[in-house]
């Protein structure tokens, strides 16, 4: 098992309290389950799972079968973003490893774990169309102030310079679509993102 610990800037300010916490739930579960156990520690943000190397390499041996677990005390230590933590669970079912949260006694090696990352599947997916939703109802709203939308104009210059960059840095369209969509940004339209949008993007980048 790779048991995973996560505490902000501010929390590690704090004597490390929230650390020794995560750590005494995890070995205490640890040593009830007779579990071997090894611990991942990133010092960073809840809002992504991006910028966090520990959390990566972790991953990395889940998926190489050198480990069959990632465990953590608290969802939030994963991600605060539900979508963010079932595109994890989705990615574990498909790699052949399991997720156990303590805080949600989830555990996806189980048929109630199982169940549980189902419907947490289901949540992410409206999140994400209700992210679409409101970015309809923002456009349509635009509209009927007389604004005029190009389709240039649709994608924050912010939004464009960083699919501009994670391009130059040699990511496909494919890779570029599925970060926006993991991140629970709407595309254009509403919607998640596809490769054919990506590539328009960045061919009018070229253009202007």
């Amino acid at each position: 098992m790779i048991g995973y610990v996560r505490v902000s800037t501010d929390e590690q300010g704090r004597s490390g309290l929230g650390l020794e916490a995560q750590l005494a739930a995890l070995q205490a579960k640890a040593a009830a389950k007779g579990w071997e156990m090894r611990l991942a520690k990133d010092v960073a943000s809840g809002k992504s799972m991006n910028k966090r190397p520990e959390l990566a390499l972790a991953l990395e041996d889940l998926k190489a079968h050198r480990a069959d677990a990632l465990v953590a005390s608290k969802m939030d230590r994963i991600s605060r973003s539900v979508v963010d933590f079932a595109t994890l669970l989705e990615t574990a079912r498909k790699q052949g490893w399991h997720v156990v949260m303590l805080d949600l006694e989830l555990d996806t090696s189980t048929p109630a774990g199982k169940m549980m990352a189902h419907m947490l599947a289901v949540v992410a997916q409206f999140e994400r169309e209700m992210a679409g939703q409101r970015t309809k109802d923002a456009l349509a709203a635009a509209r009927a102030r007389g604004v005029r939308l190009g389709r240039r104009r649709m994608i924050a210059p912010t939004l464009e310079g960083r699919i501009l960059r994670l391009r130059r840095k040699g990511e496909s369209y494919e890779a570029i679509a599925d970060k926006l969509n993991t991140d629970g940004i709407a595309a254009p339209m509403g919607g998640q993102w596809g490769w054919t949008t990506i590539s328009r993007v960045v061919k009018r980048s070229k253009e202007a």
